[in-house]
């Protein structure tokens, strides 16, 4: 089956590789890019845990993009506790920048792009504990920059200074699965762009094909740094918890590199 879906993608993303310039489907959405493709393919806009074309994942960036690749969402555990929006962002969390304006004026948020390479400027860190099989989050209070000083005396006087209890945490049993299920074959299209007339145009040239992930490269990933826990929150809305990364470094994570 999989060599088979790889055939009827590669032909489509050839079809629209000839296509030319093509004009963003989705004007103002910074996955715009995405988006267009899919429409291209008629692949329906998800979140599933599932490929998104028979087995096959999708992925697309602009060309000479620096940001950084998301590679699958999921919310840390334990479950039961709601991390995220009872903890992270009730507890953590600190006053929306549009605060008042475009949101209530008790609205706050939680937006914190980490690594396990340093501490961020809140404080929090990504861990990997080989002992216990799981991939968890730490927070320090003495590394939180002065720029935050005082959020920094709002955590104090709220709760305390000591770690995230109970540490949102990921077991290598679900990242694998993640890994197997959603991305064990990905295509990579990477895409140069142009402005006429106010509107953005795509041409879909750069086709890429990963095969076979491992948890050990991805583990390995994170501890070099350059894969990410992504957390976007606020009162109103959690956008989800991602795993990303950066986009030169996924060759390092599937042991197949196949340029289409």
């Amino acid at each position: 089956m999989r060599n088979d879906d790889l055939s009827l993608l590669r032909d489509k993303l050839e079809e629209i590789k000839e296509m030319g310039w093509i004009r963003n489907q989705r004007p103002g959405n910074a996955g715009g890019v995405g988006n267009t493709l899919e429409d291209l393919l008629d692949v329906a806009e998800n979140n599933l845990q599932l490929p998104d074309f028979g087995d096959w994942e999708l992925k697309s960036q602009r060309a000479n993009t620096g940001s950084l690749l998301t590679l699958f969402h999921t919310e840390p555990q334990p479950r039961a506790a709601k991390i995220v929006p009872q903890i992270l962002l009730l507890k953590y969390g600190w006053p929306h920048q549009e605060a008042g304006t475009t949101y209530p004026a008790n609205e706050r948020s939680f937006r914190q792009t980490i690594n396990a390479t340093a501490y961020s400027d809140r404080g929090f860190r990504v861990n990997v504990d080989y002992n216990c099989r799981t991939v968890f989050i730490s927070f320090d209070y003495s590394r939180i920059d002065d720029r935050h000083d005082e959020w920094r005396t709002d955590v104090r006087n709220r709760i305390g200074t000591g770690d995230i209890i109970p540490n949102p945490f990921w077991t290598f049993r679900v990242i694998e699965e993640k890994l197997s299920t959603k991305l064990n074959n990905l295509m990579y299209v990477r895409a140069d762009r142009k402005t006429v007339d106010g509107e953005e145009y795509f041409k879909y040239n750069q086709i890429e094909a990963y095969v076979d992930p491992t948890l050990d490269r991805f583990l390995a990933l994170i501890e070099d740094g350059v894969i990410y826990v992504d957390f976007d929150a606020r009162t109103g809305h959690n956008h989800g918890t991602k795993f990303r990364i950066r986009p030169s470094s996924k060759t390092d994570l599937y042991q197949k590199h196949i340029i289409v």
